[in-house]
């Protein structure tokens, strides 16, 4: 096998920001064909790291070298388009070799060049795709729900702009593609489109992203950076979880022993106070060290910690038939629904489906057109919005904290103090004082998120909560939420934090606009489920298709010869008894898995009721063609 080319170099790299140093002497590589995945607390200078390795922004010292020839292409944070250029027009701009290719044949029709160099710029169109490269384009945004190609940059909202961007790097198909959180921005069909893209291209990849289905099942190596330097794994997330855990264990062990030497040393240099030798001087000056390596500070992932929310009574909210509508389009219609104590719901729909107006109306913020939504009197809304919160940004972390409250209550009749608070969603003390406005949007994100817990709510409603959050935050915020004993409905485009999190799932506008359905389950559950039912729907209507209106007969009425043969007779008779067994194995089959949380055997179970539906469509179409003749 041949041995892998290093497409990237990054050696001896540091950063610092005043006095906040984001990351020091980082040396590294990516071989070609490496999909790489870069996780670190919000802060830590992720996508800053990316912007120097593209060369958007200076290092104090070290180098970047990427290999000859590499060509490499960036989604960044910060997009750069052109607000007057049309959707359509920039995707062509670039430097990709489909791009210049295209660039060199207009340029050789516009100066009427013949012969030899024609061929050349025609050539160059066949061997770099510039002849389909409009229809590739339009496919790419297609999956991306962008279909008005000629409007303006400047007319599209934030998350728009944001998947021109990723559509353009997409189709710049680089060498080496450097993706900053690539799933922003996405709901959950893009996602797993962008997934399956990414799995099957063979451009080398780094990215930073907090999708943790992205980094397993799509990268193969993650490097973790934390205080100031890097560990790499070589494996996907699930790797890195076992091997992260084991490496601080071991660092754990470590400190261990250091303080133990260091309670040795400390006794010696407290019985000798007087003993100041050239030896002893030595032995005090290696005490210092022990006293700095045991004095190292592990960040812990914090413990559970269980919060008693506000009472709830009986009367939570109750949805009685509720419609809704937006410029002449029913959102919802006749949706009925009594919340009970405890509930966890996932929201997902398209873009514009209207789970943003259905939270609304929950919260009370809107009326329903038509039915009623009743709030009960001991319901707390705690509501995370998209937008984020509004806070005073010259107050300092804990001021914006205690502006809420001092202290919320735990199980036992303890109390968990805004410090603490902020303590376990990783806000460590030095951070308490810190100015707001000196906060990352992911770390401003997570304190407006802390706002929220803090009042102590008994109905949480989270719309996109995970944008902006790194990995580790989210963990925290799942703990958390798994111990919260109130009602939950959440909006999110993470699927992890779904499937962890939910036990049935809303989907709006799903097979016709106006409707809400229900499914148990989590959100895998939800998504197997629902590739069953479309492809048993798709079944249907090529067994409709394939059946045409049989023709008038001209012919002499007595003709047999189309008639069943005594043999197919019996095979006709044998289907009839055998349909409604095999339906009925098969509505066993799904009920089994929807209720089958173990993923292993859910796989074996949609890979058997796959089997069957295909048995099914097979018999169901051999029937109806011995019964028209029948």
């Amino acid at each position: 096998m041949a041995e892998r080319r290093n497409m990237l170099s990054v050696e001896g790299l540091t950063k610092t920001y005043g006095e906040r140093q984001l990351f020091h002497d980082l040396t590294f590589g990516v071989q070609e064909g490496q999909r790489v995945a870069l996780v670190a607390r919000n802060g830590s200078g992720k996508s800053t790291l990316l912007q120097i390795i593209c060369g958007h922004e200076p290092a104090d010292s070290g180098r970047v070298v990427f290999s000859s020839g590499v060509r490499h292409g960036h989604l960044r944070q910060d997009l750069e388009l052109n607000p007057e250029a049309s959707v359509l027009d920039t995707l062509y701009i670039g430097d990709s070799p489909a791009v210049l290719a295209m660039r060199e044949y207009e340029a050789a029709l516009r100066d009427g060049l013949e012969g030899e160099d024609l061929q050349q710029a025609y050539d160059a169109m066949d061997a770099h795709g510039g002849w389909n490269f409009e229809a590739r384009a339009k496919e790419i945004l297609g999956k991306l729900k962008l279909t008005n190609l000629n409007q303006r940059i400047g007319s599209l909202s934030g998350g728009e702009k944001r998947r021109v961007a990723l559509a353009q790097v997409l189709l710049e198909e680089p060498d080496f593609l450097v993706l900053d959180e690539p799933t922003n921005h996405l709901d959950l069909d893009m996602i797993s489109w962008l997934e399956a893209r990414l799995a099957s291209m063979k451009t080398t990849l780094l990215m930073v992203t907090h999708d943790r289905y992205f980094l397993e099942n799509v990268c193969d190596r993650i490097l973790e950076l934390e205080d100031v330097t890097l560990h790499s794994y070589r494996g996907n997330f699930r790797y890195f979880l076992e091997k992260r855990a084991e490496r601080r264990a071991n660092a754990q062990a470590v400190q261990d022993r250091a303080q133990s030497h260091m309670k040795r040393e400390l006794e010696w240099v407290r019985a000798t106070p007087s003993a100041r030798t050239t030896k002893s001087k030595s032995r005090l000056d290696r005490f210092r060290d022990i006293k700095a390596e045991a004095a190292k500070r592990l960040r812990e992932d914090p413990l559970h910690i269980t919060v008693v929310p506000a009472r709830l009574g009986n009367k939570i909210v109750e949805l009685h038939k509720i419609k809704r509508a937006y410029d002449n389009r029913i959102l919802f219609e006749g949706f009925t629904h009594h919340f009970k104590k405890g509930e966890r719901i996932g929201l997902v729909g398209k873009n514009g489906s209207g789970k943003s107006t259905l939270l609304q109306v929950i919260l009370g913020q809107a009326e329903p057109d038509a039915g009623k939504a009743v709030i009960g009197e001991t319901v707390v809304f705690g509501h995370y919005a998209q937008e984020g919160g509004s806070f005073n940004e010259d107050w300092k972390v804990i001021d914006a904290v205690r502006d809420i409250a001092e202290w919320i209550p735990l199980k036992g009749g303890s109390k968990l103090t805004a410090a603490q608070l902020l303590e376990r969603f990783l806000f460590p003390h030095t951070m308490h004082h810190q100015f707001v406005h000196l906060l990352s949007g992911g770390e401003k994100k997570r304190l407006h998120l802390l706002r929220i817990l803090m009042r102590n709510p008994n109905f949480l409603v989270l719309d996109e909560p995970t944008n902006d959050l790194d990995i580790f935050t989210l963990a925290v915020l799942e703990e958390f939420l798994m111990d919260f004993s109130g009602c939950l409905l959440v909006v999110s485009h993470d699927r992890y934090f779904m499937d962890k999190l939910v036990d049935h799932i809303w989907v709006l506008g799903e097979d016709i606009e106006n409707t809400i359905r229900d499914y148990p389950g989590n959100y895998s559950q939800y998504r197997a489920a629902r590739k069953i039912e479309v492809e048993q729907i798709n079944a249907r209507q090529s067994v409709s298709e394939s059946i045409s209106p049989a023709p008038t007969s001209l012919g002499i009425k007595g003709d047999y010869s189309e008639r069943l043969s005594y043999k197919e007779r019996l095979e006709f008779d044998t289907l009839e008894k055998d349909l409604p067994q095999l339906e009925a194995r098969r509505d066993e089959l799904q009920t089994e898995m929807l209720a089958e949380s173990d993923h292993g055997k859910m796989k074996a179970l949609g890979e058997a009721l796959g089997k069957l539906t295909e048995k099914i469509d097979a018999a169901e179409l051999r029937w109806l063609e011995l019964s028209e003749r029948a």
